[in-house]
């Protein structure tokens, strides 16, 4: 079933899917490799209805980078392309966990060995380390994820009227990242929490509060723009461990060695490596749990 696109008619044979996470963020996949299934925003969200349908944080459209507009200049060094959509429909620039979780299906499905496999997102190329051996294929995955951009400027973030000054760090999507004394200092996190100003964020932002457990080691949760609280955020540990490190005072950069981070999230650990040279290393799952079709009646109502 792997790699089989329909065109999205209401008499077409169903539409296949998957459904995978990484640390419990949860995605639907899309397998399109000739880019032939228009996902128009409303029949993404739809999918995405955790009541109503398959559920999940945010989708995950399979293509070819030479078969879609937005990749094909990327097709000379990344035969695959993460076409990400946020839970409500809206078009993202990149997904840590995402990316993790695209890369198992492409092996699962026999599109890719084992080894080293650039993916690419609309942040970039990424390239991901797929371990070989036994038991690899349920191993954790590596994602280099590029480097950090720190912009200047102060930042605010505001929940249940107690404001916290926030870095912004740019993971080719865009964080506020917050450290205060108790997670609970988030709220609820059911709407995304105030960040000031403004125009330092005019895409929206990803915000990440972040306490301490100990040497190098933290916790975080995260309100996700376009899909509220995940259960893990991939770019967004990313983003909580840069920012930590410079808290604590350390710049791969200036010393010269790489620094690891630990990151807890609601669902799960990820490990994160600062190299000397910037660039960004993110280990951790990544779980397929189920495939199928699309009902055709339903596939009627999302796509006619």
């Amino acid at each position: 079933m792997d790699g089989v696109s329909t065109s999205p008619t209401a008499s077409a044979a169903p539409i296949a899917f998957l459904k995978g996470h990484g640390t419990e963020n949860d995605f639907v996949i899309i397998p399109d490799p000739d880019n032939v299934i228009d996902l128009p925003a409303r029949a993404v969200a739809a999918l995405c209805d955790r009541r109503a349908g398959i559920g999940g944080d945010g989708l995950l459209h399979v293509v070819r980078s030479a078969a879609h507009p937005e990749a094909r200049d990327m097709a000379g060094e990344a035969e695959w392309f993460m076409d990400y959509r946020n839970a409500d429909g809206s078009v993202a620039e990149m997904c840590g966990n995402g990316v993790r979780v695209f890369a198992r299906h492409l092996r699962r499905a026999g599109l890719v060995e084992p080894g080293d496999l650039a993916v690419a997102t609309r942040g970039g190329v990424k390239k991901v380390h797929l371990a070989k051996g036994p038991g690899a294929d349920d191993g954790d995955i590596t994602v280099d994820m590029g480097r950090a951009v720190l912009p200047g400027g102060e930042v605010t973030v505001t929940v249940d009227g107690r404001a916290t000054a926030a870095r912004n760090v740019n993971m080719g999507n865009p964080h506020a990242v917050t450290f205060v004394d108790d997670l609970a200092h988030a709220g609820t996190l059911f709407t995304a929490p105030a960040v000031t100003p403004a125009t330092a964020y005019p895409d929206g932002v990803n915000v990440e509060f972040v306490v301490g457990r100990g040497p190098r080691h933290v916790a975080m949760r995260v309100h996700e723009r376009g899909s509220g609280e995940t259960r893990s955020c991939g770019t967004g540990a990313c983003a909580v461990a840069v920012a930590a490190a410079r808290r604590d005072g350390v710049d791969p950069a200036v010393t010269g060695e790489p620094v690891t981070y630990t990151v807890d999230l609601p669902g799960g650990r990820l490990v994160v490596t600062e190299r000397p040279d910037g660039g960004i290393e993110m280990t951790g799952p990544a779980v397929i749990v189920a495939e199928g079709h699309l009902e055709p009646a339903w596939q009627a109502t999302l796509f006619g």
